[in-house]
């Protein structure tokens, strides 16, 4: 007769291979409790645990993620250019929306859910005309006329990626932001693969970037979900003056 340990990893087996992204620790801890009810949650949970280190048949591609050794050639597949404009008649039917169709939503966003900012609006293209980059959306906080303390004013950029293949890419124009602003938030799509967005948020968490996950496929109902918050930081003001120097109408209204 099989040992328990034995039956948790034949189940663990059987769920990892129907979830090749990979389950987290709990996910993968609910799904074997709930397809053998028989077995307990600390016979369970021990098993679990050892996972990854008892066999070659399962590995963890990230923190706390447990994943088939079969599907590890998921995790280096490379970024993909961007597609070209001809698309076939089918693809034509099914527009994917384009990313600043979410740039307005995400500064609403920054002001009315998560109070981050007093003011946002959406940025994008080459405004800024540097090498360095243009944030989708550029926000600031600043202390209104009743507040007894008053704090200075914090600049809040974000670059929002709907392709999941430019994840690194979205990472790295988001850390260029902090050059001159306080706040940057790193917006990706919920469709990532675990291993890219357990990775983002470790990332992040060194970085200080926020980082926040939304539905790239529905412009009208974007759901952002936050995963990190930001770190406030002292960005360099000579770069911060340059870079704003084209905003000054949106800074003085």
């Amino acid at each position: 007769m099989a040992s328990i340990k034995d039956r948790v990893f034949e189940i663990a087996q059987i769920i990892l291979n129907a979830n090749p992204q990979g389950l987290q620790h709990s996910e993968l801890l609910r799904e074997i409790k709930a397809y053998d009810p028989s077995l307990t949650h600390n016979t369970v949970h021990g098993s679990v645990y050892k996972l990854a280190t008892t066999t070659n048949l399962i590995y963890k591609p990230a923190k706390g993620l447990y994943r088939l050794t079969r599907f590890r050639a998921n995790d280096e597949a490379p970024e993909l250019p961007a597609q070209s404009s001809s698309t076939s008649p089918v693809s034509a039917a099914k527009k994917s929306p384009k990313e600043s169709d979410f740039y307005q939503s995400f500064a609403d966003w920054l002001i009315e859910e998560v109070e981050e900012v007093t003011k946002a609006k959406p940025l994008g293209g080459n405004v800024f005309g540097q090498k360095w980059g243009t944030p989708d959306v550029l926000g600031f906080h600043r202390s209104k006329e009743w507040d007894i303390v008053k704090a200075p004013m914090q600049i809040v950029t974000a670059e929002i990626k709907t392709d999941t293949s430019q994840l690194i890419t979205a990472y790295g124009q988001a850390c260029a932001y902090k050059l001159f602003s306080h706040k940057v938030y790193l917006v990706v799509p919920v469709t990532a693969s675990k291993a890219d967005l357990s990775r983002l948020d470790s990332l992040c968490l060194i970085s200080d970037l926020g980082l926040v996950t939304f539905n790239a496929d529905e412009p009208d109902n974007p759901d952002y979900r936050i995963l990190a918050r930001p770190r406030k930081h002292d960005p360099d003001l000579f770069y911060t003056n340059q870079c704003m120097e084209s905003q000054k109408e949106f800074f003085s209204s």
